[in-house]
């Protein structure tokens, strides 16, 4: 059996500690932050951080990758579209391990691994594809456009005497303008 390099394992073989920090990886992308203890927060970071610049890359390879250790296809989509975008213009550094209390039960000490939040998002590295797609959406979009203003309008005379067909009603129940002698509401004079 080979020797783990970094401390004692998390599990009981290396099978085992490949799953666990897969499913934390998983748990990690899907939620933004995860509470866990120390030791295994610390050997999680290394593991996020390369999926994280992979995901930058962008491309298939990198993709298939990825889904060898995450295997939820939604949760992979999110960290290619949305996480590593945010981390474009940063080398490294994804992760950020806060120390919390000891666990009530066993006392092991306990860390909150979270992704560092980037406030510049650069757009996807997708070049003249993306581009020339882009593109194309919008011809389409201006295209459907003038269908759509072509209805027919009200003419100006009709909508004004629809407007003041009725005096507006306030919230105490007079009626407009109205005075004592005028007519009330539903009675005709001839």
């Amino acid at each position: 059996m080979p020797t783990p390099t970094k401390g004692p394992r998390l599990g009981g073989s290396p099978a085992h500690e490949r799953l666990i920090l897969a499913n934390l990886a998983t748990a990690l992308f899907q939620h933004g932050k995860i509470r866990t203890t120390e030791s295994k927060a610390k050997r999680l970071r290394p593991l996020a951080e390369q999926l994280i610049t992979k995901a930058k890359r962008g491309d298939l390879a990198a993709r298939r990758r990825v889904l060898t250790v995450v295997r939820d296809k939604d949760v992979v989509y999110t960290l290619f579209d949305q996480i590593a975008p945010r981390y474009a213009n940063r080398p490294g550094g994804y992760t950020r391990i806060v120390k919390t209390g000891p666990r009530k039960g066993d006392a092991a000490p306990m860390a909150i691994i979270e992704l560092v939040e980037e406030l510049v998002v650069a757009a996807p590295a997708g070049g003249k594809k993306a581009a020339a797609r882009k593109a194309a959406q919008q011809d389409k979009v201006e295209a459907l456009a003038p269908a759509e203003e072509e209805k027919p309008a009200t003419k100006p005379a009709e909508a004004n005497a629809d407007q003041d067909a009725e005096a507006p009603e306030s919230a105490s129940g007079d009626h407009g303008a109205e005075g004592p002698g005028d007519k009330a509401e539903g009675e005709d004079t001839k």
